[in-house]
């Protein structure tokens, strides 16, 4: 990827982020696109990769259909460059379709030939951000392993929870992760939101090593309703909605990017790792 520096003359980083969940049916797509929105407004560029491999459909929030995945990549049908879909200005997608299931199977030609090219992408982006699949499967675990910031989204079923401990402590024993980001979604307000963290915090807390921060949470009002029916983004259609504000507020907090190491998590290192050579 082309070198991109702050006015200080720093490197700047691409900060690499999952929205993730140990079940489905709690928002996870809506959440990721609304989030993108958000940032791509603050004139950020963001890059999304689809890798809920039975539901991709990132593209349907912005109206468009997208028929290019990494396989296509993968099998030198074009380049990753070509492969990105521009859904929003300055919101990129690229859906890992079948080929996220393939991606540690190819060889070290192929390999490099695809990390040379993640290298070489003309564009900056600020931002990274990976839609997986629900569950504990390994291709969750090895897309949640690869970023600098997992957000585990949560809702008021109790089986949310349950799965939430679960996928949490597989990534902990498995792959040896220590700290997570909670969202708490379609609940009745903040304060529901809160419990329901606190719920998850103590028993982790009592069972596991792990340090849980929570992000925040994003109501189920009306507005959030009408617009994931109608496959819009709140905060384009209604962004003073309690649901807007409550997405905004989650977006600010995931863009501290405080506590980044540097060497871990980035767009080069994500690749690396889901290749199989980091």
């Amino acid at each position: 990827m082309s070198q991109r520096y702050d006015f200080e003359g720093n490197k700047k980083m691409t900060k690499t982020i999952s929205i993730t969940s140990g079940k489905g049916g709690v928002g996870k797509t809506t959440l990721v696109c609304n989030i993108a929105s958000q940032y791509a407004k603050e004139g950020k560029k963001v890059l999304i990769l689809d890798g809920d491999l039975g539901m991709a459909n990132v593209d349907i929030f912005f109206g468009r259909k997208n028929v290019k995945n990494i396989l296509s990549v993968m099998n030198g049908d074009e380049s990753l460059e070509s492969a990105l879909v521009e859904i929003q200005n300055n919101i990129y997608l690229i859906s890992g379709g079948s080929g996220l299931k393939e991606l540690q199977k190819m060889n070290d030609v192929q390999r490099q030939v695809l990390l040379d090219q993640v290298n070489q992408l003309p564009i900056h982006f600020d931002y990274f951000i990976i839609d997986t699949a629900p569950g504990i499967d390994d291709n969750v675990l090895y897309l949640n392993s690869a970023v600098h910031e997992r957000n585990i989204v949560i809702t008021p079923d109790p089986a949310s929870l349950t799965d939430s401990y679960a996928l949490i402590k597989v990534l902990h024993k498995t792959c040896k992760l220590n700290r997570f980001s909670i969202i708490a979604n379609f609940v009745r307000d903040d304060h529901e939101g809160l419990q329901l963290y606190k719920k998850l915090s103590d028993v982790c807390d009592q069972f596991l090593n792990v340090s849980l921060d929570f992000k925040g949470s994003v109501p189920l009002d009306l507005s959030l309703r009408r617009a994931t029916k109608s496959q819009q983004l709140v905060v384009n259609s209604a962004p003073h909605s309690p649901s807007s504000l409550g997405i905004k507020k989650i977006a600010k907090s995931i863009n501290n990017f405080n506590d980044i190491d540097v060497s871990y998590g980035g767009i080069s290192f994500f690749w690396n790792h889901i290749l199989g050579v980091a």
